[in-house]
């Protein structure tokens, strides 16, 4: 099975993205391709046999990632962000192996190692009760510049949502892949490094967050679902959030996300609900 590593860059990290791209070229044991997408960016110079792309403004990071699939034709694909890189040069081969003995497998979520020694960080693990990050288990969502999709699932599931721009992009594709059949996992075994940083750091985080969490439900879950979850998490942030700045942002965002199209909408299976609630996080919170 080809693999494919799509990785996005803003062409502001050279020296990582160098990095990035040796780590995806030192595995070993597979027919693997690199593609980088310039997401509004121009492109340093590239080693050989990298697949360039360049698009002329930033489209966000989801339809970014999608432009970047359609230049690949790997049966499994990659998604790596320019400032991580793969610890072991075996992880492609493990990842190929999981998928080539598992036709059900939809998608893998790496563990994220501190490259300094840190701990690793809880929302690095998507579960609910995250436990032991060395714990492997099966979830219900998968991290977006950490984690292999099989690319039937990825094309099963509609590909990642373009419009969300920034945030529960990986979710949206997650539950359509769930709810054509596939499972995914979080595997401890299958590392890479990515420096420790905030997600807060993005620009308009709350109000993106907020925004695509409102368009999340409302493309996916049956309506009583949906109004279950969006109340959770008004009531979450409520209880999380104490900055006003913070707060206003995000409201603004869950009004945003009613005003605005959400896209198409194909609610779950209640068969897929039941099931992500046995994998440990039911689509309510």
């Amino acid at each position: 099975m080809k693999i494919s590593c799509v990785l996005l860059t803003m062409g502001n990290r050279p020296a990582e993205l160098r990095r990035a791209i040796n780590s995806v070229f030192e595995q070993q044991g597979v027919d693997i391709e690199v593609v980088v997408v310039g997401n509004g960016a121009d492109l340093p110079e590239l080693p050989e046999g990298v697949v360039p792309v360049r698009l002329p403004e930033n489209v966000g990071i989801p339809e970014g990632r999608n432009l970047g699939v359609q230049q690949c034709d790997g049966e499994i694909i990659l998604f790596l962000d320019d400032d991580g890189w793969y610890r072991s040069p075996d992880l492609a081969r493990y990842v190929h192996d999981a998928f080539a003995d598992d036709p059900e497998l939809g998608a893998v979520s790496f563990r994220i190692a501190d490259p300094d020694g840190g701990p690793d960080q809880r929302r690095h693990v998507p579960r609910l009760r995250v436990g032991d990050p060395q714990r492997s288990s099966r979830v219900t969502t998968f991290l977006g510049g950490a984690c292999a999709i099989r690319r039937s699932a990825f094309e099963m599931g509609g590909g990642l949502p373009g419009d969300f721009f920034y945030a529960h992009e990986e979710t949206d594709l997650a539950w359509r892949i769930l709810d054509s059949g596939f499972y995914i996992v979080y595997d401890a075994e299958a590392v890479m490094y990515h420096p420790a940083v905030k997600p807060t750091r993005h620009d308009d985080f709350y109000r993106l967050n907020a925004r695509n969490r409102v368009w999340l439900a409302r493309r996916n879950l049956p309506w009583l679902l949906a109004a279950v979850y969006l109340v959770n998490w008004v009531a979450i942030t409520l209880l999380r959030e104490r900055d006003r700045a913070a707060l206003r942002a995000w409201f603004r965002g869950f009004a945003e996300g009613w005003r605005e199209d959400a896209g198409p909408r194909t609610p779950m299976k209640w068969s897929t609900a039941w099931r992500m609630a046995r994998d440990g996080r039911p689509p309510i919170i």
